[in-house]
């Protein structure tokens, strides 16, 4: 459930106004007193809280009393989703406690506040009675065993059916009145103090210039994709579209900042982050390949309309693999499970907050920076000019990695070194873009030939199999025709110049 509410905070002897419009048939119905007791959930340091997140038992309302609620992406602060769970008071329920595990890491959750809530509810309804908005006035105590340690009071407006226009004139009203205004701050924030309103606990990408040392990039892009990989946590779990492919991709972007980074940080130290992202992409793999080789042959069945292909056969096709997809989800969902999977968090944080770093890490960022991209790019360069279109699959593969390597190498430096970097980094993109179209097409007609070899007595399958790879393979032909105008354009000297100084 999607929570969309404004907060206002009023003092003790605030009355709330009169809340009609005839105008637009606006009224506003008292709907009774509760009392709520609610006791928070968090770490020692408060992570959850400091990242917007509530994890909190509450009794004295209808529903389940476990109660989450996690901050929505790309919408206001006062919008939140909440999610419910059954479950014991002493015991958070496992569910929420995995939803939890980005934030929270290796630290065990633990009892933080309780919070006694006197309210009084009110139903902004319109002409037809029906409930645009719940207004709540609430009292709330702070408690600590038997003692009330602080009291405040603040209004709550939970938009129902409303529009913006009666939100607005709520708000307005509310304020006029003597309620104040200010950020979103969830109850138990105001309850815990400066260490909850003091933000997050991830490290910051903040962007370096030019002159900065050049550890300062290495700590900004590890905290970049820290922060990616901790935000698609809990999609993963709740299988959101795409969620399992951006994961893998801060993974993978970790690692090749590490190994472009080399010659900054401490060999050792970043060989074992490598080593335990890599475990964590090469599960996720397994998951979104999957997930793409199942988009790929529905589209590939349906990109001949004069040439159709067997329905029933694709449906197939498509049952197969899809069994073969939920393998491999479980198989993430374990692997999130795992106290490994914590302890890696909890490293790829501290990694981004103290970077292991060598002397060269303090030269300046240009002089650093632009060897070790120029060093990427010569890969990339001495393999892409000997591809032609005989080479093995495999051999395009790699080229494809190079590109992948060379772009994020790019993409690093972009933001301290400026357009050159840029402009590199755009130009390796469209080299993997191309190239990735390659290795998908070739993945889909492994994959379609090995299940026609393993049904051998379903002749329209093994048909469909048979025509629908070859679909693949003349895509691969398209792809490899292309490459050479592609790899000119991003090769071109205007790209590449300032690699040489």
């Amino acid at each position: 459930m999607i929570e969309d509410e404004l907060k206002l905070a009023v003092h003790g002897l605030f009355t709330l106004p009169e809340l009609t419009d005839d105008e637009h048939g606006l009224r506003v119905e008292p709907d009774g007193t509760r009392v709520l007791r609610a006791t928070y959930w968090d770490t020692a340091d408060l992570r959850l809280a400091r990242n917007g997140v509530t994890l909190r038992h509450r009794t004295g309302e209808d529903g389940p009393p476990w109660q989450l609620k996690l901050p929505v992406t790309g919408r206001g602060e006062g919008v939140r989703e909440e999610l419910a769970e059954k479950g014991r008071p002493e015991e958070v329920p496992a569910a929420l406690r995995s939803l939890v595990t980005g934030w929270a890491r290796t630290a065990p959750l633990a009892p933080v506040a309780t919070l006694r809530t006197s309210r009084a509810v009110h139903r902004v309804v319109d002409g037809d009675g029906k409930e645009l908005a719940e207004l709540v006035d609430d009292t709330v105590s702070v408690v600590e065993g038997r003692r009330v340690v602080a009291r405040f009071r603040e209004l709550e407006v939970e938009r129902r059916a409303a529009d913006d226009g009666v939100m607005t004139w709520l708000r307005d009203r509310l304020v006029d009145a003597g309620a104040v205004e200010g950020e979103f701050t969830p109850k138990v924030v105001r309850a815990l103090g400066p260490m909850a309103a003091h933000g997050t606990d991830l490290p910051s990408p903040e962007r370096p210039g030019r002159k900065a040392p050049a550890g300062e990039v290495v700590a900004a892009s590890l905290a970049d994709g820290v922060r990616r990989l901790i935000a698609h946590d809990a999609p993963v779990r709740r299988g959101a579209h795409d969620a399992v492919h951006q994961m893998r991709v801060a993974c993978r972007r970790l690692r090749s900042d590490l190994r472009t980074y080399g010659p900054l940080v401490d060999a050792e130290w970043a060989q074992g982050l490598r080593d335990e992202l890599s475990w964590l992409a090469d599960v996720l793999g397994a998951a979104r390949d999957l997930e793409v080789l199942r988009e790929r042959i529905r589209d590939a069945a349906e990109s001949d309309p004069l040439a159709p292909v067997d329905p029933g056969a694709v449906a197939r096709i498509d049952v197969l693999l899809a069994g073969r997809e939920d393998v491999a989800l479980a198989a993430v969902a374990e692997a999130l499970d795992q106290p490994r999977y914590a302890a890696l968090l909890e490293r790829v944080v501290e990694a981004a907050r103290h970077p292991a770093l060598t002397p060269l890490a303090s030269e300046p960022v240009e002089e650093a920076l632009t060897p070790l991209v120029s060093a990427a790019w010569e890969k990339l360069a001495s393999k892409a000019a000997k591809l032609t279109p005989t080479k093995a699959d495999h051999t395009w593969h790699k080229v494809r990695i190079l590109a992948k390597r060379a772009r994020y190498a790019a993409e690093a430096a972009a933001p301290a070194i400026g357009k050159p970097a840029k402009r590199t980094g755009e130009a390796a993109a469209s080299v993997q873009d191309l190239l990735g179209r390659h290795q998908d097409a070739v993945v889909a007609t492994d994959a379609l030939l090995e299940i026609a070899e393993a049904n051998p007595s379903e002749w329209r399958l093994v048909l469909t199999c048979g025509r629908l790879a070859e679909r693949e393979r003349a895509e691969v032909r398209e792809v490899r025709a292309a490459f050479g105008e592609v790899w000119r354009d991003a090769s071109a000297p205007k790209v590449t110049r300032w690699l040489r100084g």
